[in-house]
């Protein structure tokens, strides 16, 4: 398994953080390191999402958990094993507002033949963090 992942504290409740992570426009408005969202993020949704890592490539994907406000999965891969991504995300109150928790995962069979393509998404998910704290904060 390989992976990449951010943590962030936010001064803003969960649930102020939670409306920004399932309002799929605000993501892809530029400060989250998302270009475009097709898909409304909701519970067991199918969703594409273009990175700006990868603008030209859509990442169809699929919301298999959704725990408001705390908990949210979006699944990605290949059948049967091959290749599976899957982002978490993770919020918990704190006493002064949320501890963030961003992480993405990867196995399967192929993953030693992907995993050299895939960039570095470090620079992404701390853009990602920023973003998601700069407008919860506001």
């Amino acid at each position: 398994m390989k992976f990449f992942e951010v943590r962030e504290h936010i001064d803003a409740p969960p649930d102020r953080v939670w409306a920004i992570l399932t309002d799929a426009p605000k993501l892809a408005a530029g400060r989250f390191g998302i270009v475009k969202v097709e898909g409304v993020i909701r519970p067991g949704a199918r969703l594409k999402v273009w990175s700006e890592s990868a603008p030209k490539r859509a990442f169809p994907l699929r919301v298999t958990e959704f725990a408001p406000p705390s908990r949210m999965v979006w699944t990605g891969g290949m059948p049967l094993g091959l290749f599976r991504g899957v982002r978490q995300f993770n919020l918990s109150a704190t006493p002064t507002g949320t501890a963030f928790h961003m992480r993405e995962e990867y196995w399967g069979l192929l993953l030693p033949l992907i995993w050299p393509s895939i960039p570095d998404l470090n620079p992404g998910f701390e853009k990602f963090a920023r973003g998601l704290k700069a407008m919860a904060e506001r």
